[in-house]
C-alpha cells in the first residue's frame, strides 16, 4: 500500500511482474531488473526479494548514461540549445542525426562511460571516463555515437553476467526519456543483439506506486492485471549484421577498462 523503491514501481508500471522479464530504464543512469523465480546471486550484481510472492529479482546499475549525453550537449553543443531555445528544434535529435551519419563502431572510437565512476557490474567507485582512439577524421557525431555505443557496451557486460549466471532475460521493456532516442536503442539491440519492447505509455514510477495500493487493499485480484493495460508502441529489434560488428569493439571495450 506505502509504495516501493522508485525502480521497482516504475518495473511495475510496465508490466515488468514475471520470471524472466527485465526493465532497462534509461534515465540519467541505468538501471535494470530482472524478476526471477528463485534467489540468484552475483557480486557483481544487486539481489533481493521481489514484490510479489515467490518472486525474486537481480538488479543492476550504470552510473552515467542520460547524465553523461546531457553533459555532451551542455559542453560540446552550445549552439544546438540555444537553437532550440529560438526555433523548439530539439539538440537531443540533431545529435542523434549527427551520430546516424557514422557508422556503427563510431569509426573506431570506443567510449568507457564511467564519468562518475562505475556502478554494477564493475562496482569501482575510482573508475574515470575514457574517450579512446581519437583522430583528426572524427567529428562530433563521431564522439556522440561512442558515448551512445559504450553506454550499450556498459548494457551489454550486464547481459553477459546474467546469461552467465543463468539467469538469461526472455524479455527486456525499455522505459524513461532515452527511448526518445530511437537511434540509441537501436544501437544497444545492435549491441547486445537483444530485442526491446516499448510501451506506448511510461508514465512512471508513481503510476506503479498506485497499481500496488490498489492491489493492496483488493481492487485488483492479481499483480497481473497490470498487463492487461499496456500497449506495445514499438519493439526493437537487432541487425545481425551490426551484431557482428560490435562484437568487436565489445571487446576493445572490455579490454580498455582492463
Amino acid at each position: 500500500i506505502v509504495g516501493t523503491v522508485d525502480a521497482a514501481a516504475e518495473a511495475v508500471s510496465v508490466g515488468v511482474v514475471e520470471p524472466g522479464q527485465l526493465m532497462i530504464m534509461y534515465g540519467s543512469t541505468i538501471f535494470m531488473i530482472e524478476v526471477l523465480a528463485e534467489r540468484k546471486t552475483d557480486p557483481r550484481l544487486w539481489s533481493a526479494p521481489y514484490l510479489f510472492p515467490e518472486t525474486r529479482c537481480l538488479m543492476a546499475g550504470m552510473a552515467t548514461s542520460g547524465a553523461l549525453t546531457r553533459w555532451f550537449r551542455d559542453h560540446l553543443a552550445k549552439e544546438l540549445i540555444q537553437l532550440e531555445q529560438a526555433t523548439g528544434a530539439n539538440s537531443y535529435a540533431a545529435l542523434a542525426e549527427e551520430a546516424g551519419c557514422t557508422p556503427p563502431g563510431a569509426d573506431g572510437l570506443v567510449v568507457l562511460p564511467y564519468f562518475s565512476g562505475g556502478r554494477t557490474p564493475i562496482n569501482d567507485p575510482q573508475a574515470k571516463g575514457v574517450i579512446f582512439g581519437l583522430t583528426l577524421a572524427h567529428t562530433r557525431g563521431h564522439l556522440y555515437r561512442a558515448i551512445l555505443e559504450g553506454v550499450g557496451y556498459g548494457i551489454n557486460h550486464h547481459f553477459e553476467v546474467l546469461t552467465e549466471i543463468g539467469a538469461a532475460p526472455r524479455v527486456a521493456v525499455a522505459v524513461g526519456g532515452g527511448t526518445k532516442n530511437p537511434l540509441w536503442l537501436q544501437i544497444v539491440s545492435d549491441i547486445t543483439g537483444v530485442e526491446q519492447v516499448v510501451p506506448a505509455v511510461t508514465i512512471g514510477a508513481a503510476y506503479g506506486d498506485a497499481f500496488l495500493a490498489g492491489l493492496g487493499i483488493g481492487l485488483f485480484s492479481s499483480y497481473r492485471h497490470i498487463q492487461e493495460w499496456l500497449r506495445i508502441e514499438r519493439v526493437v529489434k537487432p541487425d545481425p549484421e551490426r551484431t557482428a560488428i560490435y562484437r568487436k569493439y565489445y571487446q576493445a571495450y572490455r579490454r580498455l577498462y582492463r
